[in-house]
């Protein structure tokens, strides 16, 4: 079997430059856990640079790395071992932090949604993606991803009740 070819390094740190926080971001938002989020990281701009993929735009070639966190994420929360293993979340390991106790707050009430509103919550908020997008990404209908947004807010919302909210 022939190796793929490795993309131009100065071409890559472009582009891990641009998508890092995207890409980690949603890795973070899937998995729960800085570590599983860095092999996905990792594993995502491995498969990036080995693919020799030519994108048609930005868009094309943003939505491929999305559709590739998602998938590199289902493999690392379904794995065998991990269900053998403690998870980090019951370990005493640096916590997701952001400056404003706040935005503490409203990180730690989304990670507790299931993922089929975590995600599309992430996705529309923290990246500003379309639902038409956020479909795409998930290989789901755009009305399952608004009503999975409205799901999601309304979980969000009674989380943070008292919080943020008065009713």
């Amino acid at each position: 079997m022939e190796a793929l070819p490795l993309r131009a390094g100065g071409e890559m740190d472009s582009i891990i430059d641009r998508y890092q926080n995207t890409v980690y971001g949603l890795a973070l938002a899937r998995t729960g856990n800085r570590a599983d989020a860095d092999d996905v990281f990792q594993e995502v701009f491995l498969a990036y640079c080995q693919c020799g993929k030519t994108f048609r735009d930005e868009e094309h070639r943003k939505a491929w790395l999305l559709r590739t966190t998602v998938n590199q994420s289902r493999r690392v929360t379904a794995s065998t071992w991990r269900q053998k293993t403690v998870p980090l979340s019951e370990r005493e390991d640096a916590p997701v932090q952001f400056r404003e106790p706040e935005e503490n707050r409203v990180w730690a009430a989304l990670q507790e949604l299931a993922e089929d509103y975590r995600l599309p919550i992430y996705l529309f908020y923290f990246q500003e993606l379309s639902t038409q997008e956020i479909a795409k990404v998930l290989a789901i209908r755009p009305g399952a991803v608004r009503m999975r947004l409205t799901r999601g807010r309304e979980q969000l919302r009674a989380k943070l009740k008292g919080e943020f909210f008065d009713e």
